[in-house]
Order: structure tokens, then C-alpha cells, then sequence
């Protein structure tokens, strides 16, 4: 099954891509590798804010790890002229958690991103992965996640 159709499933419309807020770019591609910057858990609706464990759920946090999930995906879908196809393999995904102090299921709440990745791309979506609480995140997001592509 191709990607397209994967996300057909799904039921995900990929948006455009987030421009960069700050002195970076979204995406830099080194020979076969695409180094993909933090996307947010932002959507056209505002995407999730605050503080895992405090006043955002478990279950919504790993929602907004789906969500940077999508965004990593649309800037995939940039760096490769919107072909996903040539995707070869999700390498790695870095994974930020804006937790409050009593909030230790990091790893939970990056699955969001990382059974996407799985969803979309099968096989090649299987990834090595870092999931980090920290103290904030920019503009209060609840979840920022990073990636490196292999790409052809």
C-alpha cells in the first residue's frame, strides 16, 4: 500500500508546513539524510497546550505527539517535492514532553509520534528515539519532536 493511501486511511490531510519562528530552517537535507527541526503540537485549531500532568492529560499529550507527527510529515512531504515514497527509513525521532513534576510516562506519550511513523510508513517507520521531559517548550506547546530521514 502506498503512503498516500496509508494516510488516506487514516483520515490525515497533511497542512503546510510550519515556516520556521526563529533563525533556522524547517529542514536541511545532508546527501541521503533529511534533518527535520522541532515541530510542534500545533494544528489549525491552536494544537495542545500546557503541561503534561498538570493541566494536559496523558491521553491528550500522546494526541499532540500524533500531531507533531503529522507536521513532521508535511515537512517530509516538502523536503521531497511531496513524494513521500522516497522515504527509506525514519532513522530517529527526538522527542520533547513539556512535563509537570509529578510526570514521568515520557516514553508513553512519544508513541504518539512513534506508532504513527509505523502507520504511515510500516516497516520502515520503525526508528531509534529519545523521549525527554523538560520545563517548557516554545509557546507553551505540550510536545516538540525532531527527526532524521533517510531519503533517496
Amino acid at each position: 500500500m502506498s503512503v498516500a493511501a496509508r494516510l488516506s486511511d487514516l483520515g490525515i490531510v497533511l497542512p503546510e508546513p510550519a515556516k520556521a519562528v526563529a533563525n533556522y530552517v524547517p529542514w536541511v537535507r545532508s546527501g541521503n539524510l533529511v534533518h527535520i527541526s522541532g515541530q510542534l503540537s500545533n494544528d489549525a485549531a491552536g494544537g495542545v497546550l500546557g503541561t503534561v500532568g498538570v493541566d494536559v492529560t496523558p491521553e491528550r499529550a500522546k494526541e499532540a505527539a500524533r500531531l507533531c507527527g503529522v507536521n513532521l510529515l508535511a515537512q517530509m512531504s516538502a523536503a521531497l517535492d511531496g513524494d513521500l515514497e522516497r522515504v527509506e527509513r525514519i532513522v530517529k525521532l527526538g522527542g520533547f514532553v513539556q512535563a509537570g513534576p509529578d510526570f514521568s510516562a515520557i516514553p508513553a506519550v512519544i508513541n504518539g509520534c512513534s506508532d504513527l511513523m509505523v502507520e504511515v510508513f510500516g516497516d520502515k517507520g520503525r526508528h531509534a528515539r529519545s523521549a525527554v521531559g523538560v520545563y517548557r517548550l516554545p509557546l507553551n506547546f505540550a510536545v516538540e519532536i525532531d527527526a532524521i530521514v533517510e531519503v533517496r
